[in-house]
């Protein structure tokens, strides 16, 4: 029985619980907010924030089904059991892996991403100044740059690192390790960065159709610090950059990335995201949490021939018409459905969890241009670990620049 459960049934036995109207109204645990909940032999559904976020039985649900089969139980004496889609909503998915494809992916990882990433550099071009002395090849210093991110060592245990990438050819010389900071301080490095990601997404667009959009922080070895006057004591809090991204729910590669302000409201850069992905990809479907949720948003995505999967809110009404009335309905009146397409959504928390598992969850660099550089080099660097797995899950040929 999981923690879910065991709430459930203290509600049940705690507190009133009345069905009115085909509804059942279970109250909140901590306060007196009442949560409708409907239950059939097909389906359940609640009002709350937990369903509405996992698509499973919340423990409102779990206190209905108690009542519902108390209520039966008292009807005439006997017992009868309703199984709802509670039970079945909690059994565990599991899906098959291709493990050859994944240990040949995991052993030759390190080998393709190098031939990959100087690959993908080959096709910058430097502007040289007319005097003084020659600037590095812009392609050695997004390699450099991307290659130490994905390294995750500090940059004088990279530079062995660097020196192999060096005798393999990939790079035109080696520089010494200071000037890996160097060019992560370089604001023009910042747009290039973001350029080569959507060029990484670009060998899967024929696989990816269905896209879904969020935002995540990495943290950062700076503190903010000021003096509350209330309490008359220093407060310290760290701080972080802040990455909103769309990625494709199949392979979790990442099609667009806006990257804008610690504090900066999710539902602004959909827009963004969605106009980016789709001069790329066909896109069907979009899908995001409820931090996304306006008339715009709908409005855009629907322009771009994809359908919104956004979670609403308990204020939204739908009123405006056209797609935004249309999802809102759709949310309400068809739920199970609408779930079963919006919870693709958890596949960009996969995408954010991948990236900081294997590269880190935080940022070494100082400077603001620098932590911005740093956020998308790992997302560089993921989109080409992802295209390394799908070289040998589906046997694609990545090729990034034609003659």
């Amino acid at each position: 029985m999981n923690l879910r459960e065991l709430r459930g049934m203290e509600l049940a036995e705690t507190r009133t619980i009345r069905k009115r109207d085909g509804w059942w109204l279970v109250p909140s645990q901590t306060g007196s907010k009442l949560y409708r909940v409907q239950l059939t032999k097909t389906f359940a559904t609640c009002e709350c924030a937990d369903f509405a976020k996992r698509g499973q039985a919340c423990k409102h649900i779990v206190a209905a089904c108690v009542m519902q089969i108390r209520q039966e139980q008292n009807a005439d004496g006997t017992t009868t059991v309703t199984k709802t889609v509670m039970f079945a909503a909690e059994e565990k998915i599991t899906y098959p892996q291709n493990w050859n494809a994944y240990n040949q992916a995991q052993t030759n990882e390190q080998d393709r991403f190098l031939a990959l990433l100087a690959d993908l550099c080959s096709g910058l071009a430097t502007k040289q100044p007319k005097t003084g002395r020659p600037r590095l090849p812009l392609s050695d210093a997004i390699f450099n740059v991307t290659f130490k991110v994905y390294s995750t060592f500090s940059q004088r245990r990279f530079m062995s690192d660097l020196r192999e990438a060096h005798s393999r050819g990939y790079i035109s010389k080696v520089p010494h390790f200071n000037s890996i900071s160097n060019y992560l301080e370089d604001p023009e490095l910042t747009i290039i960065l973001r350029d080569l990601i959507v060029k990484s997404s670009l060998p899967l667009q024929a696989v990816e159709t269905n896209f879904a959009a969020d935002s995540s922080g990495f943290t950062t070895s700076r503190f903010a610090r000021w003096f509350d006057v209330k309490y008359g004591k220093e407060r310290a809090k760290q701080d972080w950059v802040k990455v909103h991204l769309m990625c494709g729910v199949k392979t979790n590669i990442v099609t667009a990335v806006e990257i804008e302000g610690q504090h900066a409201n999710d539902s602004k850069f959909l827009p963004a995201l969605t106009a980016t992905t789709a001069l790329n990809f066909t896109m069907n479907e979009v899908s995001a949490d409820k931090g996304y949720s306006s008339k715009n948003n709908a409005e855009v995505i629907s322009k771009f021939g994809a359908t919104p999967f956004i979670s609403m809110k308990e204020t939204d009404k739908g009123l405006g018409g056209g797609k935004w009335a249309e999802m809102y309905h759709y949310f309400n009146f068809r739920k199970q459905e609408f779930l079963k397409h919006y919870h693709q959504r958890s596949n960009v928390e996969s995408t954010f969890s991948m990236m900081k598992r294997k590269f880190g969850d935080s940022l070494r660099s100082k400077t603001d241009v620098a932590m911005v550089n740093e956020s998308l080099c790992k997302i560089l660097c993921h989109n080409l670990v992802v295209l390394i797995h799908e070289m040998f899950e589906l046997g694609i040929d990545p090729v990034f620049w034609t003659a």
